[in-house]
């Protein structure tokens, strides 16, 4: 079952116009909620988010956040969804081909659930990544469906044997292909500021205040591709990666090469977090 419009209807009856604006321009937003217990995981800043990207690229939402986190709630249920992900996609609407938005435009709505097992292999043991110049245009905080870019450079790490790629603009470190990332040197955690050159992750923001309880010292400042190569500790956050270790980057080992104290510690304070912790699978 798929969400369209304003309805849950089964895959086959979706039917979206080849004239949707999103196909071809772009021209829309996403997000993406995890699924704990049949219920959406910090759904109230998933819904900022939301409603900020569509702010930013000026998508008028057919209906209140209200009323779609009713329909996320229908579709999840019509899905039998205990555990997984909810994506959903707002374009600005079907048209003629043409730059300028069209008058009465009226956003198309569509969403699905997928399953989703936590990547207890590469929370526990870590993954490799490269370093990669960061291609993307200037506004990565906006949630939008151009991703493109990330696409070609995810692929271009797994050409090179590697499951990531991280990304830097000139010589400051940026995020990677679908997270963001934190450094940690000498028992400090760094990460690139909130600007326009970083989504601005759920996870992150999880991530930031697990480590102000823990007392985990915090900078969020620009750090270079020489101060990545020498931290002790490298992991990206995001929905479905949850805090993920990088023990390898650009062939060579990250601090000892395996996932660190500080990692280990944020995860579990994150896996405390999930609705239901106390009979998951933890780190």
């Amino acid at each position: 079952m798929m969400l369209s419009g304003n309805r849950i209807i089964p895959d086959e009856e979706v039917h979206i116009s080849p004239l949707d604006r999103g196909y071809y321009f772009g021209d829309g937003i996403y997000e993406v909620f995890c699924i704990y217990d049949g219920a959406l995981f910090e759904k109230e800043a998933h819904f900022q988010r939301l409603l900020r990207s569509a702010s930013e690229v000026r998508i008028a939402l057919p209906y209140p956040t209200e009323r779609l986190e009713e329909l996320l709630g229908e579709l999840i249920a019509a899905n039998g969804m205990d555990t997984g992900l909810v994506y959903v996609q707002i374009t600005r609407c079907a048209a003629p081909r043409s730059h300028p938005f069209p008058l009465n435009a009226e956003a198309v709505v569509t969403g699905w659930c997928t399953e989703y097992q936590r990547p207890l292999d590469q929370l526990e043991n870590g993954i490799t990544a490269v370093l990669l110049e960061d291609i993307r245009w200037h506004r990565c905080d906006i949630k939008t469906l151009n991703l493109l870019p990330n696409v070609l450079l995810k692929q271009e790490a797994m050409d090179r044997g590697a499951n990531d790629a991280i990304f830097h603009r000139g010589d400051t470190v940026t995020e990677s292909s679908s997270s963001n990332v934190m450094m940690v040197k000498d028992g400090v955690l760094w990460t690139h500021p909130a600007d326009n050159h970083i989504l601005h992750g759920i996870t992150r923001a999880v991530t930031l205040k697990l480590a102000g309880q823990l007392q985990i010292p915090v900078k969020e400042q620009f750090y270079t591709v020489d101060d990545l190569r020498a931290a002790d500790e490298i992991f990206l956050t995001s929905t479905g990666a949850e805090l993920t270790p990088v023990v390898k980057l650009d062939g060579q080992p990250v601090g000892a090469g395996v996932p660190g104290p500080i990692i280990r510690r944020l995860q579990q304070a994150y896996v405390a977090r999930l609705p239901g912790s106390s009979s998951r699978n933890t780190i």
